[in-house]
């Protein structure tokens, strides 16, 4: 419409250009809308291309070739070990097994015999080595014996570890499983150690048969670790999906600083739980990842702050808000505080705890202010459900567990992080990746 057409309908017709008003704003309306829509679609978008494992719970491995930044500050100091740390280095011997003497037999001066002289002064050095690794060869000979007097035969019997005409003894097949399992080499692999060391040939089918009869054998272990486990004081948890036999399951684990006890399951939540056995009758304090299904079990729980320094670092990173930040400090100040107390206390002083309390509220809240709750969108004529973004999932988790994330400092039995229990899921991950099987004997320790 041209500003003549629109200046005669002034004059001619004010209410067509009411109408063309009210139609304008209506659509400017709808506009502003789906800008809105856009615009945040737009952020999530930047947000997920901006994820890493050190802004997000998403693993290494996705970081492809631009690593992340390390949290690590630079300290000034030279690589290697520091002045004063003590080194370590291989131990003198103080009864060695084999000595070999070395000394001039003829005076190169007068050409005499010195064989038979004593010597002066020694000079010693020590050589640690092994001996030649080879399998030693054990027949055993069942003898049959008639008896001189009344014709009796007696037949000798085998030791209950020789049943058949050849095996592998039970400290090769100890080494098989040790190979196998805790150094995670693969069955091929495995193989060629000891074809190259000891001169043996053991095939795959003989490793996989030692491997699962170690798992038959450790079923009492398993069991009394599930035991020390349900009585511990404090427990750390985490699950994982993973492959069994090419179909997508679910590895949990349930560890202490010396136990550690794996299972899998179909399902990953607390079915599965339930069925490993663990967690139903546990009582005491469970580390875990803030992770729903934890919270259905009847004990207490500690968060694990290493999730939240990440979640906070990709609120900072992807949205620039401060409250973001100012808890990731908090969260780090009170984790200095707690690793400089004195060693016999066990918890911070009332005093500190109600400090940092006040302070961790007051983030929040500052948190809130710098993430005001908006009008739903609309999509076609009604409103729809408001998608809550990050920042505001991760307040909300903030407010309510507040006392597990910050349990660290008011018990000092809990680690300020479930790093113990994700690395005895790494383990298995890594196994995995290097032979592309995942054997569980059980419980470990």
């Amino acid at each position: 419409m041209e500003r003549d057409d629109i200046l005669a309908l002034i004059q001619n017709d004010p209410e067509a250009i009411v109408t063309i008003i009210q139609r304008l704003e209506e659509e400017v309306k709808q506009l502003q809308e789906l800008c809105s829509l856009q615009q945040a679609r737009i952020a999530e978008l930047e947000r997920r291309l901006n994820m890493n494992s050190q802004n997000s719970s998403r693993p290494p491995s996705t970081d492809g070739f631009k690593r992340p930044q390390k949290e690590r500050k630079k300290t000034g100091k030279r690589p290697g070990g520091q002045k004063g740390h003590e080194g370590r280095t291989i131990e003198w011997c103080e009864t060695p097994d084999i000595i070999q003497t070395h000394r001039a037999d003829v005076c190169e001066e007068c050409g005499a015999y010195l064989a038979l002289v004593p010597a002066s002064s020694v000079q010693k050095r020590q050589v640690h080595d092994i001996p030649p690794l080879q399998v030693v060869v054990t027949e055993h000979h069942a003898e049959t014996v008639v008896c001189p007097h009344c014709g009796r035969i007696h037949e000798g019997s085998f030791p209950e570890e020789v049943p058949a005409y050849l095996q592998y003894g039970y400290n090769i097949r100890a080494l098989m499983v040790y190979f196998c399992i805790y150094q995670l080499l693969p069955y091929e692999r495995s193989a060629e150690i000891f074809t190259d060391i000891f001169g043996c040939s053991p095939v795959k089918a003989t490793l996989m048969q030692s491997v699962s009869a170690c798992a038959v054998n450790l079923d009492g272990f398993e069991e009394e670790v599930k035991h020390l486990l349900q009585g511990a004081p404090v427990l750390h948890a985490d699950e994982t999906g993973f492959r069994v036999n090419g179909k997508r399951e679910w590895l949990h684990t349930a560890s202490t600083d010396l136990l550690t006890l794996y299972g899998h399951h179909p399902k990953r939540g607390s079915a599965a739980m339930d069925a490993i056995g663990v967690l139903p009758a546990f009582k005491g304090i469970m580390v875990h990842d803030c992770w729903s299904p934890y919270f259905g079990y009847a004990c207490e729980h500690a968060v694990c702050n290493a999730h939240i320094l990440r979640d906070l670092k990709g609120i900072s990173e992807n949205t620039g808000q401060r409250w973001s930040d100012e808890m990731h400090d908090l969260l780090l100040e009170i984790y200095a505080a707690v690793d400089g107390a004195p060693e016999s206390a066990v918890s911070l002083t009332p005093v500190e705890i109600e400090e940092f309390q006040r302070q961790f509220d007051l983030i929040l809240e500052s948190g809130k202010a710098e993430n005001p709750s908006s009008p739903l969108p609309v999509q076609g004529g009604r409103r729809s459900r408001k998608r809550r973004t990050p920042a505001e999932n991760l307040i909300d988790r903030c407010q309510r567990y507040r006392v597990e994330i910050l349990r660290f400092m008011t018990d000092f039995r809990v680690p300020f992080t479930n790093n113990l229990a994700e690395r005895d899921i790494r383990m298995v991950k890594v196994q995995q990746k290097i032979s592309g099987t995942s054997q569980l004997c059980g419980g470990g320790i």
